[in-house]
């Protein structure tokens, strides 16, 4: 399974997504307003509000959550300025991270990086150190148990998804960034609910690490999605599929 695919299942083991509720919809809350800020509040025309939106309801946020971020983003409601600032690091046994932030304070976010990633044996990159290594895809995954892969494969491909993988305990559809709304909505449109569904940086280089310092490197990717201005964290680590989280 790709890394990421595996790193969410793990998050789903450690109940992380429910415990943090409120910081999962803290960061979606920014992702929506900036979306509409850039790309205005129409979701048929922003792809990437529309990306943002299909995530907030996935978790369950309320809809007039949503329609706030929204009017703030287009200046309907008052509302904080965020800026886009990307980091590229290397965590232990030298895995690629890639850091998504949104943040109203460059210093602050710069310096919680930083700590994060020394405190936890990482380090900050150079800018094009590690992002060669990824691409940003939409995946949407399915759990094998529940769908065949014929049958996501026959409806996923005919309304423009770019492949379909079984990866064992799951099936993944990746779509081109701004098509993941429609495939996406197509396949909910059929009856087929997904385990989860977003944008991401993902990576075809991977890397495996012996057990002890895969552990210290999830380690690393929990305190750094702690920040509160990192929207999200992306990384080439090659996790084992007999990997136990409870142990992590």
């Amino acid at each position: 399974m790709s890394g990421h695919s595996k790193w969410s299942s793990i998050k789903h083991k450690k109940g992380a997504l429910d415990a943090k509720r409120g910081k999962i919809f803290t960061k979606l809350i920014r992702e929506i307003t900036v979306a509409a800020k850039i790309g205005g509040g129409e979701l048929e025309a922003n792809p990437r509000l529309r990306t943002a939106v299909l995530k907030a309801k996935s978790e369950n946020m309320p809809k007039d959550n949503i329609e706030r971020a929204i009017k703030k983003g287009t200046g309907g409601l008052e509302g904080v300025e965020y800026t886009e600032l990307n980091y590229e690091a290397y965590g232990p046994g030298g895995v690629a991270i890639m850091i998504d932030t949104l943040t109203d304070n460059r210093n602050r976010t710069a310096a919680d990086v930083r700590s994060t990633l020394t405190k936890s044996g990482g380090n900050l990159g150079e800018t094009g150190c590690v992002s060669y290594l990824f691409q940003r895809k939409g995946i949407i995954s399915y759990d094998s148990s529940e769908y065949t892969e014929e049958k996501i494969f026959e409806v996923a491909l005919d309304v423009g998804a770019e492949d379909v993988k079984n990866e064992g305990s799951v099936i993944e559809v990746l779509t081109a960034p701004d098509d993941f709304a429609e495939v996406l909505e197509t396949l909910q449109s059929q009856g087929m609910k997904e385990v989860s569904a977003e944008v991401a940086l993902i990576s075809d280089t991977m890397v495996k690490l012996t057990p002890e310092k895969t552990a210290k490197a999830i380690h690393l990717i929990e305190r750094l999605e702690d920040i509160d201005d990192v929207q999200a964290v992306y990384t080439n680590l090659d996790i084992p599929d007999d990997f136990d989280p409870e142990e992590s």
